[in-house]
């Protein structure tokens, strides 16, 4: 093995193609076991000033230098099979938007990296197969959350539960088990069992704590059933889109990443679906509704068998010549996959150099920029559960019940939000990008309130038992149908994409054309050394709300009313807007260095910039020719 020295000789200062899964919550703690390294003065001045803009790391070395290290890299690696690949994926690597001229290339290598630009989606069967196994994933974590909506009515009659915060600590003890352990439990999972393993581990623990709620006979044992099922919640939430994003490449990481949102979605849909099929199977109602989500997991544990593990995973645990078969899986071509294992085999060793005595949490906290990211992150996890979405995935067969419904209908009527969600989440794929994160939280906000406030004073109509007709529940159902409508573009894809930019965002040098940024490709993002404990941080803080909302609810209802718990949180909304529009930073199409400009700008001058642009946004409003105004990271 070489001298580490050498090792640090091989690459620059850039993170800019280590595969995460930007939104997906990782909170990995790796132990780098890679050679190959870097310009030791280049590290040094990346660790000091960690805002410095990341570039290529191999832009700057002479091609009889790359090779010479490529060589050496083949012989430590184990990887002198795939040698010439490995020098023509170097070059590739090393100058990406020259390939013309890189002689070594035969017509073949370059047709194929053309392809790749032009044709994104023209990817190998592996790489779809993988695809959809994450959203089989997804599929799992969202039907979990919501076929207790249709259950709860059913099993609280049969275990007699009347005490309020009783009903809403069996709802939601599922995410007090992934805030309190789920979350932090993944770092050491995956390290002892790679993305699969993980995968696999909480597909299984669904599967069984499906069965296990169907027969339980107590509600404590159906209480402690659910509890466990949050450490497969956790476990899913952090690694699937993890695990996507490191296998797929760049130039479509970011939209199959955003597919988890998708098919979350689709699951919650799948929940609803079970409680309106076995809704009138006497006896056995919530037993087979809750049993049903054993059988996504069933699949996808069988699924997971035939895909191969994260070759990022791999080159993490120093087995080189299993990445670059699991890359050559995944890419059409040898020279792809050499590019993909010597760039960011490159990338890890800077990131173990930025890892260096650092204590994370310390950094996290201590450090301005990461504390305002912290922030930032923070604000949009909690405003996704404080902004009401789950009230309505978990209870809206109780609230339609509210409104007049029987039992059988309201099961139907929820159907319907499930259905909403997951039709508008599938356009968030392309909103997400085109009207930027902060806008669309300042164009949803407000109309979700609004929304809240109507479903809320809906119910001050009389009802059909006192007369009032139909109109009761017109209303109600059209205010959630059309909260749940306005909510997927805004704060359900939000969340998860901005808490991983917010720390770190950046463009891989491979899929950038000369005249404009892949701007879809958000999730090419290379991890700084705090993204672990963001993600971390900003993953428990969803789950650790979303458990609040679970509990809370039944009280909220019984002390207050429909109208008085929906005005609550349409509230809330309203003060997300404020928040948002003074305090949030916008993240869309900023690269590394403006992204630290703004992180790094006080909270005070941030407000106080928008604060002095409310005139330009009332003029825009009133008349559009007024002057451009100044950038943020321009005013500043």
């Amino acid at each position: 093995m070489m001298p580490k020295k050498r090792d640090e000789e091989a690459i620059g200062v850039s993170t800019a193609h280590v595969h995460t899964g930007a939104g997906s919550g990782s909170s990995f703690s790796e132990k780098e076991h890679v050679g190959a390294g870097g310009q030791p003065e280049e590290v040094e001045v990346l660790q000091n000033n960690l805002s410095g803009k990341l570039k290529n790391p191999l832009a700057d070395l002479s091609k009889e230098e790359l090779l010479r290290r490529v060589e050496e890299f083949a012989h430590e690696k184990d990887l002198l099979h795939c040698l010439d690949d490995l020098r023509r994926g170097a070059l590739v690597a090393q100058n990406p938007h020259d390939i013309e001229n890189i002689e070594e290339l035969t017509e073949s290598d370059k047709e194929a990296l053309r392809r790749e630009k032009t044709h994104k989606w023209h990817q190998p069967f592996m790489m779809y197969f993988m695809t959809v196994l994450c959203a089989g994933s997804a599929i799992v974590q969202g039907m979990d959350q919501s076929a207790v909506n249709g259950a709860q009515e059913f099993y609280f009659a049969e275990f007699n539960i009347t005490d309020v915060w009783l009903q809403g600590l069996l709802n939601g003890s599922p995410y007090l088990c992934s805030v309190l352990i789920g979350c932090w439990t993944t770092a050491p999972l995956n390290h002892y069992f790679g993305r699969r393993g993980v995968i696999f581990i909480g597909c299984m623990v669904s599967f069984i704590t499906g069965i296990w709620m169907a027969f339980a006979d107590t509600w404590y044992n159906l209480l402690i059933a659910r509890f466990v099922m949050g450490l497969a919640i956790g476990a899913k939430s952090t690694t699937t889109p993890i695990y996507g994003a490191e296998c797929s490449p760049a130039n479509i990481r970011g939209a199959l990443v955003m597919m988890w949102q998708m098919w979350t979605a689709f699951g919650i849909m799948l929940g609803f679906i079970a409680g309106v099929a076995f809704g009138n199977v006497k006896g056995l109602e919530w037993r087979l509704i809750l049993g049903s989500t054993s059988i996504p997991p069933f699949f996808v544990m069988m699924q997971i068998y035939f895909c191969p593990e994260s070759p990022r995973w791999y080159m993490i645990n120093n087995n080189y010549p299993k990445a670059y078969k699991a890359l050559r899986r995944f890419r059409y071509t040898p020279v792809q996959a050499a590019r993909d294992v010597y760039y960011i085999h490159s990338c890890l060793v800077i990131e173990m150099k930025l890892r260096e005595g650092k204590s994370l949490w310390k950094e996290f906290f201590t450090r301005p920029r990461n504390r305002r990211a912290a922030q930032s992150a923070f604000f949009v996890m909690f405003m996704q559960q404080f902004c009401g979405v789950n009230v309505i995935a978990y209870y809206s067969n109780r609230i339609f019940k509210e409104a007049g419904l029987g039992r059988d209908t309201a099961l139907i009527a929820s159907l319907g939000t499930g259905i909403c969600n997951w039709l508008f989440a599938i356009p968030a794929v392309y909103t997400i990008d085109t009207f930027g994160r902060r806008n669309l939280l300042l164009t949803t906000f407000p109309l979700m309130s609004i929304l809240l406030f109507f479903t809320g004073f809906s119910f001050l109509i009389p009802s059909e038992a006192d007369g009032g007709g139909k109109a009761q529940f017109a209303c109600v159902a059209t205010g959630i149908y059309l909260f749940m409508i306005v909510y997927s573009p805004g704060e359900g894809p939000v969340p998860f994409t901005y808490s991983a930019e917010a720390y770190v965002r950046a463009s891989s040098p491979f899929y950038v054309t000369a005249k404009k940024k892949n701007t879809t490709d958000r999730n090419v993002a290379q991890p700084l050394y705090i993204r672990d404990v963001g993600m971390s941080f900003a993953t428990a803080t969803c789950w650790g709300f979303n458990f609040i909302i679970s509990l809370t609810w039944p009280a909220l209802l019984a002390a207050w009313g429909p109208t008085g718990a929906f005005s609550w949180y349409a509230c809330w909304n309203l003060f997300g807007f404020v928040y948002a529009y003074f305090c949030l930073r916008e993240t869309k199409e900023l690269t590394l260095e403006e992204l630290d400009q703004v992180f790094n700008l006080s909270t005070r001058k941030h407000a106080r910039y928008y604060t002095e642009s409310l005139p330009y946004y009332l003029k825009k409003f009133l008349r559009k020719d007024v002057a451009q105004r100044t950038e943020l990271y321009e005013w500043m």
